[in-house]
């Protein structure tokens, strides 16, 4: 796991140093890592589960605007707290540290920010592809989109391709999409009946061998 955590470009004793300023905890499903507007003092790392961050609009909504997974970073602020809100969709287990003891850590090991400007310019990635996501996209396409990113996500921690896994919920998912969850369930409905995939269970999805995810999620197949 370590290979996809910000602190793979530290060895040795570099390591060890890091390794006095970690706490490991576990998040039950369903709790907060962390809420929207509290002091952000400290980031983190997951080990293990899936964690969904969400902001609050206006009226009282929350908006899903990503799913993070072992070896995602989480928490970095430019201000005093916290933009969204960090909830564990799963168990989650994480490395915690305050964010005085990185800022040390910052000063010592210049390659920590380079690895930490990747990061932040994955995050830029993915916020503009959900851009795209809920601007231009249809419903089957959003959805087809979706399973592309959770797919090429679970093979870049050394997963298969398919079966996708699907730790949060129809109603995450829809939300994520901006989508009702009745769109979601007719649109997979619709996709196994045109034997695209297979629902053998309600958080489980099989591609149809050969089926380019790709190129169907953007509207070329």
């Amino acid at each position: 796991m370590r290979h996809f955590t910000f602190c793979s470009v530290l060895q040795g004793k570099e390591l060890e140093q890091l390794a006095g300023i970690v706490h490991r905890d576990a998040t039950a499903a369903h709790s907060f890592l962390f809420q929207e507007g509290d002091p952000a003092h400290e980031v983190f790392n997951i080990l293990d589960g899936t964690v969904k961050l969400y902001k609050s609009l206006p009226d009282g909504r929350t908006q899903i605007t990503g799913f993070l997974f072992p070896g995602d970073f989480l928490g970095l602020s430019t201000k005093g707290d916290y933009s969204y809100s960090a909830e564990a969709v799963t168990d989650v287990r994480v490395c915690r540290f305050q964010k005085r003891d990185m800022t040390v850590m910052f000063k010592d090991y210049p390659k920590l920010v380079d690895r930490l400007l990747t990061i932040a310019s994955d995050e830029l990635a993915a916020a503009q592809e959900q851009m795209l996501l809920l601007g231009r996209k249809t419903a089957q396409e959003r959805i087809l989109s979706f399973l592309r990113i959770m797919s090429e996500r679970a093979q870049r921690r050394g997963q298969p391709a398919s079966p996708i896994h699907l730790s949060m919920s129809r109603a995450d998912i829809a939300d994520y999409l901006g989508l009702t969850i009745e769109t979601v369930s007719r649109t997979l409905t619709k996709l196994k009946d045109k034997g695209v995939l297979k629902l053998p269970r309600p958080q489980e999805v099989i591609l149809a061998a050969g089926y380019d995810l790709a190129a169907a999620a953007e509207g070329d197949a």
